[in-house]
């Protein structure tokens, strides 16, 4: 998964001649575990995602919360941003840098990330960094910023004594605070100012910054589905009645079997920080600690407490249980503090996540910027060798599990029991995920038992994304005009797991429905009698003129678009990289002067009816 506090940054790229700038600057992010991608304008080699206008790609990944590194000038990223700027708390980092790599401007979020890179790339590139926040150039700091395991308190009303500070001020400061101490400040004993550490919430004050360590665990029980407002305002209940900062919140935390809860996932996201989970047995381990064992909870769960005791194993043997188990008819809370701030990569294990990724036949013009994000944030790459491949450079520096063809099951099952350890893994698919691929698979070894040939309860329990892809049948039709402009269906004519007696079934129906129809897994070495034993029963129904569309490698160099008559169809013409479309009885296909389209400039279509309005019109 993605670091704490480690932005993804979009690097939006308008020419092949910054390439290389891209690469460098995706490199030199990634070396220090951001998440980075490279949006190409148009088809750039070398670029993880394209679009096609610049000022709606800016818009659009800025909307989307990411971080942007734009290689152009900085008023092509003003005019594209303008309109939603808002609140400089909650926008992401946004930097420009000069096409010659020279210059690296920070625009927006200056102590949100922006800075911290531009002086990263600065030093990678050998560049300068144009940063113009007042902290930063006068104290080589960020006051709003402070260093991970901390937060400010009241950060929007710290302005102006922050402004009083750069204008010369002297600032009494706490010890802990060592990234102050040993800071360009003007420091004294006696200055009105201060800053100070507490894990109380304390009021706004012209006169104090207040720094919170975040070192309290939030330890979670609840029963299955409660509301996600009944386990936050708990939360909240719990932290005001003991005058505790929510800023000093490192973690939620709660036993596995509530990995997949929702309240909890909610909870999380709504005091930005993470949830962690542990096993029953580590939970257990904490017994002699608790203040309120049950057995009752240890006959239902497997330990004697989960609340406290997930809140005791995320602080350590050093830590104390600051807040005994508070109940509702629904959830428990109780609260752990750490003697340090919550080095939270170290506290149990987070939600695993599968994401079940449609690229597409093979293009990255043709890949949806959410497939591109999904792989880029995976920590593991699982699939056919051949798909990962056609990730390009995506797949950089990423762990890879290769499984042969035939190899389905053992790559979806490997991929969920992988997530349900924690990991962030991508399952790769050609085309739709969802359609001949793997996504089906991944939902049917969810849904057997674990001793029925599923996959383990934990792995259940993962969250799962299924990202949506360009199927061949639609790039087959795009290619050539339109041949799915009516009703269609897809038939894959593999009887390796479907008897031929129900693939004959559906032949006879969509022939008879005049369904145009795209045949998936044609032919294999083995299997060459299906394809031909199709068009037989298709030429008892449409016309032997019937268009046929041959495509293979779609979107890659090799691709390959013949166009056929369903009398001319040749088997000896398919392999099992071909999606083969066949016309309904209205299906047409027309030829145009532009070669550079369908098969010697043949355009298909089937028409929707539309020729009584045309005809009544004319």
């Amino acid at each position: 998964m993605v670091l704490e506090n480690k932005k993804n940054f979009a690097i939006v790229t308008l020419s092949q001649n910054s390439m290389d700038l891209a690469t460098n600057i995706k490199k030199a992010l990634s070396d220090q575990g951001y998440g980075a991608s490279i949006h190409g304008k148009g088809d750039l080699a070398g670029a993880d995602s394209s679009y096609s206008e610049t000022k709606a790609c800016l818009a659009s990944l800025f909307q989307q919360g990411h971080g942007l590194i734009a290689l152009c000038a900085s008023g092509i990223v003003i005019r594209a941003l303008a309109s939603d700027l808002d609140d400089k708390f909650d926008e992401p980092p946004v930097l420009s840098v000069s096409r010659d790599g020279t210059s690296i401007v920070p625009l927006l979020g200056g102590h949100h990330g922006a800075n911290e890179v531009a002086d990263l790339l600065a030093e990678k590139l050998s560049a300068h960094a144009a940063i113009t926040t007042a902290g930063d150039c006068r104290f080589k700091l960020a006051l709003d910023n402070p260093p991970k395991g901390w937060a400010l308190q009241n950060a929007r009303a710290a302005g102006p004594l922050m402004a009083r500070l750069v204008d010369g001020e002297a600032l009494k400061v706490d010890p802990v605070l060592t990234w102050l101490t040993t800071s360009e400040l003007t420091l004294s004993e006696d200055a009105p100012l201060q800053a100070l550490s507490s894990i109380k919430a304390l009021a706004a004050s012209d006169e104090a910054l207040v720094y919170s360590p975040k070192s309290l665990a939030i330890g979670l029980g609840c029963e299955r589905g409660v509301a996600s407002e009944h386990v936050i305002e708990l939360i909240e209940g719990v932290l005001s009645d003991h005058g505790l900062a929510q800023e000093a919140i490192g973690c939620l935390c709660s036993i596995d079997l509530k990995s997949d809860e929702a309240a909890l996932q909610d909870a999380a996201r709504h005091f930005g920080v993470p949830v962690r989970f542990f096993p029953a047995d580590r939970l257990n381990e904490e017994k002699a600690r608790l203040a309120n064992p049950s057995d009752v909870v240890f006959s239902e769960v497997g330990c004697h407490g989960v609340a406290e005791g997930s809140a005791l194993a995320a602080i350590g043997q050093s830590g104390t249980l600051l807040v005994e188990k508070v109940k509702t008819d629904k959830a428990t809370c109780a609260i752990g503090q750490a003697v340090a701030p919550l080095e939270i990569e170290q506290i149990g294990a987070q939600r695993g996540r599968l994401a079940v990724v449609g690229i597409g036949p093979g293009q990255t013009a043709w890949r949806t910027p959410e497939a591109s994000r999904l792989v880029q944030e995976a920590e593991e790459l699982v699939g056919y060798g051949l798909y990962i491949d056609l990730l390009g450079s995506l797949a950089d520096g990423k762990k890879r599990s290769d499984f042969p063809l035939g190899g389905e099951e053992d790559r979806c099952r490997y991929a969920l029991e992988e997530a349900a350890k924690g990991k962030s893994v991508a399952l790769i698919c050609s085309g739709d995920a969802g359609i001949y691929a793997m996504g089906a698979l991944v939902m049917e070894l969810m849904d057997r038992a674990p001793d029925q040939g599923g996959v383990s309860d934990l792995a259940k329990r993962v969250e799962i994304i299924n990202a949506p892809g360009i199927s061949a049948l639609q790039a087959a039709s795009a290619r050539f005009g339109a041949l799915l402009g009516h009703d269609f269906c897809t038939i894959s004519l593999s009887d390796l797991l479907t008897p031929w007696e129900a693939i004959e079934n559906r032949l006879h129906a969509a022939a008879k429905g005049d369904f145009v129809v795209a045949f998936y897994n044609p032919v294999s070495m083995r299997r060459r009698t299906q394809l031909a034993e199709a068009k037989k029963i298709l030429l008892h129904h449409r016309p032997a003129d019937t268009p046929v569309l041959l495509a293979s490698n779609l979107g890659r160099p090799t691709e390959a678009l013949r166009l056929r008559t369903l009398a001319e169809l040749e088997v000896d013409e398919v392999d099992m990289l071909t999606v083969v479309l066949v016309g309904s009885s209205q299906s047409k296909a027309f030829k145009t002067g532009d070669r550079s389209v369908g098969d010697q400039g043949w355009r298909v279509y089937t028409p929707r009816g539309y020729a009584k309005k045309i005809d009544a019109a004319s």
